[in-house]
């Protein structure tokens, strides 16, 4: 993370590097998608596709991010009365009504957690989400636009496709490629540093978004501590649903790391650009909950959001 921010400055405020930042920032855009479809790739090849199945940790875990997304909308709804409050309600609104993010199952692996169960709620987890931007957001914006069958179709199919073609692609590799898939399988923890890898491009270009952020310094502030804070109880509540069954790893990965990069187009797709500057910073605190997770974990301590 701290490479990726040290190199995006470096490129933007060294004069004979920015022109040349700028030129690469559609490959950017086309080697992040590309280094998730490969993350998720691996780590299909690693599930058994026979243990996917519902849970009942899955339905608590989503009636609790539910909940929270009917709190926010009614603050959002009600409370909001100037611009810096709307933005600021909306940006929370898409933190909490994003999906589980894709590469939330490798850190869950990496934690000693159970990789199917966490499948198995990232796809409930976009289902969902599908079906609740169409209904939520025109209450918060009444100028949204959004035919509820059209928008939910859109939405599946864009969070869809970033989890069904690695994982059929995947799925032919486990069952019609035994070479490829010993080799896969024999290159410890590929996955995990692959999204390393892609969490470095990830912060350069979130630090991007903020510094060319349209607001003041203090709105911004604004913005980055109320994701810190929302990050950390999503976390907490999450961890504190699945204890309840022995699942309290997925259950905070479930409800804490969350699909940022979803959460940023919804912002500027449906709501407000600058609303995208929460789960901008959104993605630099879960990520940063992720690590001392991992540091915890590999130390043989208990997590720190436990």
């Amino acid at each position: 993370m701290t490479a990726g921010a040290v190199v995006y400055l470096v490129f933007a405020f060294a004069d004979p590097l920015d022109e040349f930042g700028n030129a690469m920032l559609p490959v950017v855009d086309t080697m992040l998608p590309v280094f998730m479809a490969m993350i998720l790739f691996t780590n299909f090849c690693r599930v058994d596709y026979s243990a996917l199945r519902l849970e009942s940790w899955h339905v608590w875990v989503t009636a609790v991010q539910l909940l929270t997304v009917a709190a926010v909308t009614v603050v959002a709804v009600t409370a909001a009365t100037g611009d810096t409050t709307t933005v600021l309600a909306e940006g929370t609104l898409t933190c909490v009504i994003a999906p589980g993010a894709a590469a939330a199952a490798v850190v869950t692996a990496k934690l000693g957690g159970d990789i199917e169960s966490m499948t198995s709620y990232t796809f409930l987890s976009n289902v969902v989400t599908a079906l609740a931007v169409p209904l939520v957001f025109p209450l918060v914006d009444p100028s949204v636009d959004m035919p509820f069958l059209t928008s939910f179709l859109h939405i599946l199919f864009k969070v869809s496709m970033v989890l069904l073609v690695p994982m059929l692609a995947a799925y032919v590799v486990k069952h019609h490629m035994p070479r490829l898939l010993r080799f896969m399988n024999s290159i410890e923890d590929l996955s995990f540093y692959m999204w390393g890898a892609s969490l470095s491009i990830v912060t350069g270009y979130t630090v991007r978004n903020i510094v060319h952020a349209d607001v003041g310094v203090g709105v911004l502030l604004l913005m980055a501590g109320a994701s810190a804070l929302l990050c950390v109880l999503q976390f907490i509540f999450g961890r504190g649903v699945g204890n309840r069954f022995s699942r309290t790893v997925e259950g905070g990965q479930a409800l804490g790391q969350k699909n940022t990069t979803f959460a940023i187009w919804i912002a500027c797709t449906y709501l407000s650009p600058l609303a995208a500057v929460v789960p901008g910073c959104y993605i630099l605190w879960q990520n940063t909950v992720n690590s001392i997770e991992l540091w915890h974990h590999k130390t043989g301590k208990d997590s720190v959001t436990e």
